[in-house]
């Protein structure tokens, strides 16, 4: 009889572990609905910024664009989305260059943080949102064996069709 408590208790653990363990890794995007909408370059010419689309499916999806003299000079496509092992990964596809994956090392109800140490450049980037209005982007890391921090203030804007 004790044998089959002991298989009951642990049976039931397993259960228990795992219907915990999947809305957490789910709840991961779901902590960063604070990014989705419309952010405009905060000193930028108009039209440049970022639009992330709300967090569904375990996804959120992410464009920006750079305008400068009133031509698009520079855009990339992003992804925030969950590993295997239920950590964050953003992936960034940049204008003309090859896709980079960047892993979650750091989150709270603020900030994300991802890395990808192996990448020339950046190594690290980050979101931290300062109020409902702001958010600061960050991309750093080491080019050509100098440190490099690029910041990238965003303002909440009205999403226009």
């Amino acid at each position: 009889m004790p044998q089959i408590l002991n298989a009951v208790r642990a049976a039931t653990s397993i259960v228990v572990l795992a219907s915990v363990c999947a809305p957490a890794s789910a709840q991961k995007v779901a902590g960063l609905a604070w990014l989705a909408g419309c952010w405009t370059s905060e000193g930028k010419q108009a039209g440049s910024g970022e639009q992330w689309m709300q967090p569904v499916g375990a996804t959120m999806l992410g464009m920006a664009r750079t305008v400068k003299a009133g031509r698009t000079v520079d855009f990339e496509f992003m992804r925030i989305h969950e590993s295997p092992d239920g950590r964050l990964l953003f992936t960034a596809i940049p204008a003309g260059q090859a896709e980079a994956t960047f892993t979650q090392i750091r989150m709270s109800d603020s900030e994300i943080v991802f890395e990808n140490t192996a990448h020339d450049f950046p190594q690290r980037v980050t979101y931290l949102r300062q109020d409902d209005a702001r958010v600061m982007a960050t991309i750093e890391g080491v080019r050509k064996g100098v440190k490099r921090v690029v910041e990238f203030p965003l303002l909440r804007a009205k999403c226009e069709p």
